[in-house]
């Protein structure tokens, strides 16, 4: 009996991370739902954009006397025909800018502060029971937004969502942290954090097929109901097997930067490099959230006759998630040893190599725009790992997560809310131009961004041995960061000297070398 308990206890660490990694994925799925199902809740709600637009499949797009989308007004839309069978409607067609807030401000805003809060409260409480909570929030928003009657309720609810979600990442990166060693803190998080394309991709086939499928006639509705439902099932999981686990003990000191002098966060902020890294970031952002909120909308708009949902859902999942993992790689293993200039320029250079596939995916047809659309992402998802690899080894330790959640505050901000332009700017130059701009468009003005960056940085610094055992002008250089929308919030904090000698943490843990205590440069990446 104690062998088999034994065993058991051994998958412990694994089952924790599959709990959070599931519940994190239902909690994209129900932020990221609405990019899909936005057209049959518009009918519904009545919101958003009204249009001439295709309603069958008997005809291909080739056979159209006329397209649908060149009409402009009621009356010419239902009177087009082809033998006397109407191919167009006139109705609600899911964007306007009813919808972009509904997308974008309504949820970032929400999200981005109650993530400052929650990350500061995973240091004092508890988080299993606070993550617990949390669950519970965003599951029966879910639920309740497939009940709305009104446009006002739908707004609300996700805000209310947003308010639950945001404390997934800041409570689950501290519990993984404190569960699994150093050595597989990487894997486990790149695995937790690929919870954000798991909702994203799943909620291409969900909100499509799920929704045609018109389950018990509740239409779109039952994908939320579904998608909440399952959330509530995990928060009760997440409760009642999951233990808190003992926080690492770690001693208060004072930290200096460089220059021997106390780290100010506000001498961190207006550096001419942390400014420029902070814009280029959320321009970056906003072109990952433009084609988030709009990629199937556009693909349904311009190819109505082509079913992509499941070509979506293999795309963001699969190739994104490639390009996630190989972010790290390249931010772990190489990059980290040419200095933090060098990180600058692979930034640069991979958003510069995904900016025309980006273009190409909406430009072409379907089949080389997925080819395309793939080929994007597997440069462009390389970035938000390298950001904060770069971050964190230009902030001094005592300001390091202040400082970090002050850039996911304002990248997220901005870039979460830049794509509300993209129903102005549709109005006068088209969706697709407005889609190029601010999806490809802001990958190519990103990597200009990052180039300008690195030169702001500092190359290679000159390789010291640790011979001065009594020097006290000493730096740690980075802890394992996470991040997505939210911060991970932990103690900056350094032990005791031992036995006379300048010990140097990184993640509150040591790796001997040679003999020598040393921190070891690791990151991982996210979206």
């Amino acid at each position: 009996m104690i062998s088999v308990l034994s065993r058991l206890s051994s998958f412990y660490s694994s089952y924790v991370l599959g709990v959070l990694t599931v519940g994190y994925i239902l909690g994209e799925l129900g932020h990221y739902l609405i990019g899909v199902t936005s057209k049959q809740t518009a009918i519904d709600l009545d919101y958003g954009d009204i249009a001439c637009q295709m309603n069958t499949t008997m005809f291909e797009r080739t056979e159209l006397p006329e397209q649908c989308s060149a009409v402009t007004n009621e009356t010419s839309c239902l009177a087009l025909d082809i033998n006397g069978t109407n191919y167009c409607e006139w109705n609600y067609n899911g964007l306007g800018i009813e919808y972009q807030i509904l997308a974008g401000p309504t949820f970032i805003l929400i999200f981005t502060i109650a993530g400052v809060f929650m990350g500061v409260a995973a240091d004092k409480y508890n988080r299993v029971k606070m993550l617990t909570v949390c669950t519970v929030i965003f599951g029966i928003a879910i639920i309740l937004q497939g009940t709305v009657k009104k446009y006002w309720q739908l707004v609300l609810l996700r805000m209310i969502m947003a308010a639950g979600e945001s404390g997934c990442n800041p409570l689950a990166t501290g519990i993984m942290s404190d569960i699994f060693p150093e050595s597989k803190r990487a894997l486990v998080m790149a695995i937790f954090n690929w919870g954000i394309y798991g909702g994203y991709g799943i909620a291409f086939p969900v909100g499509r097929y799920i929704t045609k499928a018109n389950f018990f006639n509740l239409g779109w509705r039952v994908t939320y109901l579904g998608t909440g439902i399952l959330a509530i099932l995990m928060a009760i999981l997440t409760g009642t097997t999951l233990k808190e686990p003992e926080r690492q003990a770690i001693a208060e000191t004072n930290m200096q930067d460089k220059s021997g002098k106390k780290g100010n966060l506000w001498s961190v902020l207006k550096n001419p490099a942390m400014i420029m890294l902070m814009i280029a970031a959320s321009i970056r952002h906003s072109g990952g959230m433009t084609f988030a909120y709009n990629a199937d909308l556009y693909y349904n708009i311009y190819f109505p006759d082509v079913d992509l949902g499941w070509w979506l859902f293999c795309v963001t999942i699969g190739i994104g998630s490639v390009g996630v993992v190989v972010g790290g790689i390249v931010s772990d293993r190489i990059v980290a040893k040419m200095g933090v200039r060098s990180r600058a320029i692979v930034l640069a250079l991979s958003q510069l190599v995904a900016t025309l596939p980006a273009f190409g995916s909406v430009y072409f047809n379907p089949l080389w725009a997925m080819i395309t659309l793939g080929l994007s992402y597997f440069f462009a998802e390389m970035w938000f790992g390298i950001v904060f690899a770069i971050v964190v080894e230009i902030v001094p330790l005592k300001v390091r997560s202040s400082t970090i959640g002050v850039f996911l505050f304002v990248m997220n901000n901005i870039g979460g809310n830049l794509p509300i332009f993209v129903d102005p700017v549709a109005k006068q130059i088209g969706y697709r131009g407005a889609i190029m701009i601010f999806y490809a468009g802001m990958y190519g003005i990103s990597s200009i961004l990052f180039l300008i960056t690195c030169f702001m940085l500092e190359g290679k610094p000159k390789t010291e041995e640790n011979t001065n055992k009594y020097d006290k002008d000493i730096e740690a250089h980075t802890r394992h960061i996470q991040g997505h929308d939210n911060s991970v919030f932990t103690g900056d904090e350094v032990p005791p000297y031992n036995n006379n000698l300048p010990v140097i943490l990184t993640n509150n843990h040591l790796q001997k070398i040679n003999g020598t205590d040393k921190a070891q440069i690791r990151e991982s990446s996210r979206l």
